[in-house]
């Protein structure tokens, strides 16, 4: 077995309802006061009337340039040094967070985490997806210092659209499926291993269980347990997966597939986790696991995750490209497997998955 570098979990973590309220005191009990506060417009408009006002700490207000690139962590980082910050605030999403985690580590300074999507695991991993200036993504940067505070108010979060939690949901339920395939190759588990599988099945279970309530309480924006319970799976949980099992906690087939998908224009607008939703039913027809293809069908119908290309808005002729896309040669997809995975076995997967809603008690 490779070496594992466990990166768990941030220093301090916090979901409560008016947890901000106390941010400036916590902040000031990390000798921080000069922070620089990073948001994007959406993130700042969701997160601003619950944002204290500071009375001891000097702040500075930067918007996020709108995407994560190495360009844009150079010149946040460029303002925290005018600025002598002792730390960076981000508020938004996942690229602003991710942003946000690249610029603090250039001026070797904390990092202060304030989510506004339940959309993915970014508040909580030390690794940022990179991209280039067009929005392609280019490498993972991961870094070794963990995040140094996360403080997640709920009611953000249910405010945020109902679509990015469920897209987050998808995204989150290939957690269990992608750690499940590469794990299950080791002849054994080490005890970081064991808690990337063990945690990672929880994430399963818990979307299953608690999903479809969890949306019907955003959908009412209302703040549930229901509610904490899929928000906390996914940031917390769902981190933990990587943060423990390293590179056997992260990603397999699913995230081949979206990849796969990118080659499409259409699936430029697709939310991610939509997108790495159906790669998971992808990878399970690969598998043979029929009847996990069939409960995840059910539970997709549910919270109106795609199951075919056509709810993607794909259609069938691009699934040759799409096939090829998913298993260039350094893709995860072929962790799978020690043969790696060709493009006829995507393409006939995916064909396969096609045509299954139409088998009444859908058989291979």
């Amino acid at each position: 077995m490779e070496e594992i570098i466990v990166r768990g979990a941030p220093a301090e973590y916090i979901c409560k309802i008016g947890v901000l309220d106390k941010l400036e005191e916590r902040l000031l009990e990390r000798n921080i006061h000069r922070v620089l506060l990073v948001t994007g417009k959406k993130s700042w408009n969701a997160a601003n009337s619950f944002f204290p006002t500071f009375t001891s700490i000097q702040s500075e207000h930067v918007e996020y340039g709108g995407e994560c690139t190495l360009e844009e962590m150079n010149r946040l980082a460029n303002f925290a040094n005018e600025f002598e910050a002792d730390a960076i605030i981000g508020v938004g999403g996942g690229k602003v967070l991710d942003t946000v985690k690249g610029a603090a580590h250039l001026c070797n300074i904390k990092k202060v985490l304030i989510p506004t999507l339940a959309s993915n695991c970014a508040p909580w991993t030390p690794l940022s997806v990179i991209y280039n200036e067009e929005g392609a993504m280019t490498h993972y940067e991961i870094y070794p210092s963990s995040i140094d505070l996360l403080l997640i108010e709920p009611r953000i979060l249910v405010n945020a659209p109902v679509s990015i939690l469920i897209a987050g949901i998808g995204d989150t339920l290939a957690k269990w499926v992608e750690a499940d395939v590469i794990i299950s190759q080791l002849p054994a588990m080490s005890m970081p291993v064991k808690i990337a599988y063990d945690t990672a099945k929880l994430c399963a279970d818990e979307m299953l269980m608690h999903g479809e309530a969890a949306v019907k309480a955003a959908t009412e924006k209302e703040v549930t347990d229901n509610f904490i319970r899929v928000v906390e799976t996914i940031i917390m949980i769902g981190g933990m997966v990587g943060g423990f099992g390293d590179q056997y906690g992260r990603i397999a087939g699913a995230h081949s597939v979206h990849n796969g998908l990118t080659i499409v224009p259409e699936s430029h607008s697709i939310l991610h986790g939509n997108k790495v939703a159906y790669g998971i039913l992808v990878q399970l027809v690969l598998e043979g696991k029929f009847e996990d293809v069939k409960l995840y069908g059910e539970f997709y119908d549910k919270l109106g995750l795609p199951k075919r290309l056509q709810d993607l808005g794909i259609a069938e002729k691009w699934v040759n490209a799409i096939a090829e896309q998913t298993v260039r040669p350094n893709e995860s997809i072929h962790l799978m497997k020690d043969s790696g995975v060709t493009a006829e076995e995507v393409a006939s997967a995916i064909r396969t998955l096609e045509g299954a809603w139409h088998t009444p008690n859908f058989v291979e």
